[in-house]
């Protein structure tokens, strides 16, 4: 009798391709099995081969769950800390709570990360769980056989570890175990937090500014938001592309005039290959993440200088705190700079009247004349007003606690002291911008136009004013998916780092890990040419539309017509509007941009000579064809007396 041909890889006809991009970004990935890293039979060999094409696939977003069988890890598996954050504090807990959980890779092609449980340091739990099993299942399993008591510890164990990753990972969960009345007393505010929950109750409607903030109302003040009403702005916008990038080459001029005089002595890099970046705000070194910038600056001076890079990057840090003046040699050397272009321009007329009185005689000029003693005089002495027997300082101003501060005692930690050797410098400017400063006269807005990055890897933050504002003026940016501006642009852009925004994960990632990819980030925009950087920009500029009050503002129109409905029932209605799929706007990937998988960091191209010289690039076809694609918000009829309120009309 013939075998049936069964079916083969190249011939599944019964299954579908899988035509959808699926964005494994926040996915994660368990594969749970009684032989992960403990050979038993022929399941052991499906997993181990298998494993190196699912974490290409899925990368460190994959792990394996199987038994702890300590002679098979003492030959076959590297512990480690936990990479994830929620991961290590399941794992915490559940060892405080009388479990053995162990975190590692397992040394087989792929290297896949493995959560061990250890199934006879639970056994008290047992009996315990063998009941829960009969009552809910009607399952009874006999003390004798082993392995099927083996296994319902691996399973209770398995569900314990899964049920923990899904409280620590979603959104905000931790606050479930959050005593917000005795917290509030211990920080002697519970007064305050009376106050404020009162008045959410009392409020007819109640708003929040982002997703991030709606999850914690509802459960610190125990009221879900009615609507999310993010920040705007009042975006100017200019009549041609080209204003705003020349907006940016202005301001980028002042910056490399403080520059210049910032490392006098020590200027051994081009200013035109130089990317500057900067954080700013409050001075909450954690919270609006400092301390992860300032470590990942170390290693990306590390890949700079091993890649032989001849990109320098200049990295500012605009955060107000306690000062008494002025840094002395900060002072200096913009009085040095200013020295230098006073003898350039002297010379230079001295040069020019000499040349203006030959040529009026009708002679060409002696160039060896044209230069006497006294101007060689006067250029040795500017010169030698240069040398420089200390590093370029990196703070700006004197700081009254010098030896505790975060910011300086990180960077003596990691050794960025803005040495020749360093391709990263850094400048600590522990004051707001001021167009009056006698150091760096220029206001904040000013200054933002004209850096390359803005950094703002906040660990939490309502909503994130700093990256809006370096949106809508055309600068890329770096925030977070705990933010309320990094969640909101997720929502809407297709692609965000295309368009110049680039989110960091510091949800469902450790700082580690985090600091890792925010070095990834700040790496390959460096490897970016001048070309992919104004391309960028016109891209993010592009998006100011979406921060623009004109737009936003409707979500506050929704919100007071919300609350005359609920106030004066009898007169106003107000009926909610579906959420469909083409609420709002929803950006497209860039018309330029080839496609590329959906988990992919970064969609600006790498540098490349042959792509600046060949490849054509159009702003405005490619700006009109994202406003094509571009889904429109809803319009809703206008508010009447008694008649159903809604949205307004864009305009």
């Amino acid at each position: 009798m013939p075998l049936a041909r069964s079916l083969s890889f190249t011939s599944l006809s019964g299954l579908e391709e899988w035509d959808e991009e699926f964005d494994r970004e926040d996915a994660v990935l368990f594969e749970i099995a009684w032989e992960v890293a403990n050979k038993v039979g022929g399941i052991y060999t499906v997993i181990q081969t298998k494993a190196r094409l699912t974490c290409e696939e899925w990368g460190e977003n994959y792990f394996l769950v199987g038994p702890y069988m300590e002679s098979s890890v003492r030959t076959q598996v590297e512990l480690i800390e936990p990479c994830n954050a929620a991961l290590r504090r399941t794992i915490d807990k559940m060892n405080s709570s009388g479990c053995k959980v162990y975190f590692g890779r397992w040394l087989i092609e792929g290297s896949p990360y493995v959560i061990l449980l250890d199934v006879g340091f639970t056994a008290w739990s047992l009996d315990r769980w063998k009941s829960e099993l009969w009552e809910n299942c009607g399952i009874g399993v006999p003390w004798f056989d082993r392995e099927a008591n083996d296994a319902v510890l691996f399973g209770f164990l398995t569900a314990w570890l899964l049920g923990e990753v899904f409280h620590f990972n979603f959104s905000l969960f931790y606050l479930i175990y959050f005593n917000v009345d005795k917290e509030a007393g211990d920080r002697q505010i519970y007064h305050r937090y009376c106050l404020e929950r009162a008045a959410v109750r009392c409020a007819h409607v109640f708003t929040t500014v982002s997703q991030i903030t709606a999850i914690e109302a509802e459960h610190l003040l125990k009221r879900k938001p009615d609507i999310v009403t993010p920040n705007g702005l009042n975006v100017k916008k200019f009549s041609a592309m080209h204003e705003f990038q020349n907006l940016h080459a202005q301001s980028k001029a002042r910056i490399q005039e403080f520059v210049r005089g910032h490392f006098y002595g020590h200027l051994d890099f081009n200013l035109d290959k130089t990317v500057f970046l900067f954080i700013a705000g409050r001075y909450e070194f954690s919270n609006k993440g400092a301390d992860i910038f300032l470590e990942a600056l170390a290693r990306l001076n590390y890949l700079l200088r091993v890649n032989h890079s001849d990109v320098t990057v200049i990295a500012f840090f605009i955060m107000p705190a306690r000062t008494n003046n002025f840094n002395v040699e900060t002072l200096k050397g913009q009085a040095v700079r200013k020295q230098l272009w006073d003898t350039a321009q002297t010379v230079k007329e001295r040069f020019g009247k000499k040349l203006y009185e030959s040529l009026l005689v009708g002679q060409l000029p002696d160039v060896s004349k044209m230069l006497d003693k006294e101007d060689f005089t006067m250029m040795k002495r500017a010169i030698f007003a240069t040398q420089r027997q200390c590093l370029p300082p990196v703070c700006s101003h004197n700081m009254l606690e010098d030896s505790s501060d975060p910011i300086l005692n990180c960077i003596r930690r990691i050794g960025l002291f803005n040495t020749a050797q360093d391709r990263v410098k850094v400048i600590f400017h522990p004051e707001f911008l001021s167009s009056t400063s006698p150091l760096l006269p220029m206001d904040y807005e000013e200054f933002v136009r004209g850096c390359h990055l803005g950094v703002f890897p906040s660990y939490y933050e309502p909503w994130g004013y700093t990256p809006a504002e370096c949106t809508v003026m055309g600068i890329p940016s770096v925030s977070t998916n705990l933010s309320g501006f990094g969640c909101f642009m997720e929502e809407h852009i297709a692609d965000p780092s295309a368009y110049g925004i680039y989110i960091l994960d510091r949800r469902f990632r450790g700082v580690d890990e985090s600091c890792n990819q925010l070095t990834s980030f700040l790496f390959q925009f460096c490897q970016q040419s001048r070309r992919q950087r104004i391309i960028q920009r016109n891209r993010t500029e592009r998006l100011s539309d979406l921060l623009d009050w004109r737009y936003l503002g409707r979500y506050y129109v929704s919100a007071r017509h919300m609350a005359l409905a609920k106030a004066f029932p009898d007169k106003f209605i107000y009926e909610p509007q579906e959420p469909t799929s083409a609420t709002g706007f929803r950006y497209p990937r860039p018309a330029s941009v080839p496609p590329s998988p959906a988990h992919s960091l970064h969609s600006s191209p790498h540098h490349s000579e042959a792509e600046d010289e060949e490849e054509p690039y159009d702003e405005d076809l490619e700006a009109e064809k994202d406003r094509v694609n571009i889904r429109q918000p809803f319009n809703m009829p206008n508010r009447n007396k008694n008649q159903t309120v809604g949205l307004p009309e864009k305009n």
